[in-house]
C-alpha cells in the first residue's frame, strides 16, 4: 500500500496541464538549479493538494474502521452515521457567520475551523447515543437508519445556510462540499496534521480493546474492560479524525466505508493491523480519486468526493444486499 500510494503521488505530481518529468521534480525538490514555475506549480499547487488529500484519506479510513468495530456493523461510516453531515454543517454555519461579520486572519479561520466541526461530530454523536441505542447497546439497524435521518437533517441544515451566502462564497462553499482538495494549501495541511498525530496514536493503543468489542457485550464487560469508557474515548477519537478531516476538505464519503472490508480480506480481523492499513487504503483512495479526478475531466476538474461516491455508492449497495440476506 505504501509502495501504491507513492507511486500515485509521484504520478499525480508529475502529470497535468502543466507536464513534469522526473528530472525536473527531483531538481525542484532538492532545489538544484529550480525554475520559478516548476516551485509554483509543484509547492503551491500540487504538493500540497496531494499531501492533504493522503492526510484526509488516512484519517477517515481509520475513523470507519474504529466505528464498525465499536458499533460491530459492517455498514457504520462516518458519512452514514451523519458526522461528516454535522461537522460539514457546523464549518458551514462558521463560514457564513466568519464571513458575514467577522474580520478574522485567514490563519485563525484555517485553525479554528476544524473546532467547529468537532463540534457538530458530537452533536451527531450524542443523537445517535440517544435515537440508538437500546438497554444501554447499540441497535445496529436503528443505528443506520438514525444515521441517515441525521445526515439528511444536517444536510438540509447546511444547503439552507449556503444558500443565504452571497454568490462568491456560495460558489466556494458549493465545491467544499463536494469533497475536494483543489484548493490546498499548506496552512490547511498543518491544521490538519495535529489531530492525526495526537488521536491515531490513541486509537492505535485501544487496537486489543477493539478487537474485544467484536464480543457480545456482557461477555467483554467480563473479561474486565469499561466498555463505555473506552467506546467514548474511541468515538471522541473519530470525531476528532473526521471533523478535521471534513473542516479541510468536505464531505468525502465511503472511504471510511470501503477501507476497512478491503483491509479485513487483505489481514483478517486484528485491529492492530486493520487500523494502520484502513489508513494506507483510505490515503489511496484519495490520492487516486483526486488524479482521476483532475485529469480525465481536463479542462475541467471534478472533485474527488464525487468520484469516489461513483465507486462507493454500488459497493454501499451490495453491501446492504449481503447484509440483509444474512
Amino acid at each position: 500500500m505504501c509502495a501504491l500510494t507513492l507511486c500515485f503521488m509521484y504520478i499525480s505530481l508529475t502529470n497535468g496541464t502543466f507536464d513534469l518529468s522526473a528530472k525536473d521534480v527531483l531538481r525542484t525538490l532538492l532545489r538544484i538549479n529550480p525554475a520559478k514555475d516548476h516551485d509554483l506549480v509543484i509547492f503551491d499547487f500540487r504538493l500540497p493538494r496531494i499531501v492533504l488529500g493522503a492526510l484526509v484519506g488516512f484519517g477517515l479510513g481509520i475513523a470507519g474502521a474504529v466505528l464498525q468495530g465499536i458499533t460491530r456493523n459492517s455498514l457504520a461510516d462516518p458519512g452514514i452515521l451523519g458526522i461528516h453531515a454535522a461537522a460539514g454543517a457546523f464549518v458551514v454555519l462558521y463560514m457564513f457567520f466568519a464571513a458575514g461579520t467577522m474580520k478574522t486572519p485567514d490563519w485563525f479561520a484555517v485553525l479554528s475551523m476544524p473546532m467547529f466541526g468537532f463540534v457538530g461530530g458530537l452533536v451527531a454523536v450524542v443523537l445517535l447515543y440517544i435515537f440508538a441505542r437500546q438497554n444501554g447497546e447499540f441497535n445496529p439497524q436503528q443505528l443506520i437508519l438514525v444515521g441517515i435521518a441525521l445526515a439528511s437533517g444536517f444536510g438540509a441544515i447546511t444547503l439552507f445556510v449556503s444558500l443565504k451566502m452571497d454568490p462568491q462564497n456560495f460558489e466556494m462553499a458549493a465545491v467544499w462540499l463536494a469533497g475536494s482538495v483543489y484548493s490546498a494549501n499548506w496552512r490547511q495541511v498543518l491544521s490538519t496534521l495535529p489531530w492525526l498525530v495526537i488521536l491515531i496514536p490513541v486509537i492505535w493503543r485501544r487496537a486489543a480493546v477493539l478487537d474485544l468489542m467484536q464480543l457480545h457485550e456482557v461477555s467483554v464487560k467480563g473479561l474486565g474492560v469499561a466498555v463505555g469508557r473506552e467506546r467514548q474515548i474511541l468515538l471522541l477519537c473519530c470525531v476528532g479524525l473526521v471533523s478535521a478531516c471534513v473542516s479541510v476538505s468536505g464531505s468525502i464519503g465511503f472511504v471510511g466505508l470501503i477501507a476497512p472490508h478491503i483491509a479485513r480480506r487483505l489481514i483478517g480481523n486484528s485491529y492492530k493491523y486493520i487500523v494502520p492499513l484502513c489508513g494506507m487504503i483510505g490515503m489511496l483512495m484519495v490520492v487516486i480519486g483526486d488524479f482521476i479526478g483532475k485529469t480525465v475531466f481536463a479542462p475541467a476538474q471534478l472533485p474527488v468526493g464525487i468520484v469516489i461516491s461513483i465507486i462507493g455508492v454500488p459497493y454501499f449497495i451490495l453491501l446492504l444486499f449481503k447484509t440483509r440476506t444474512k
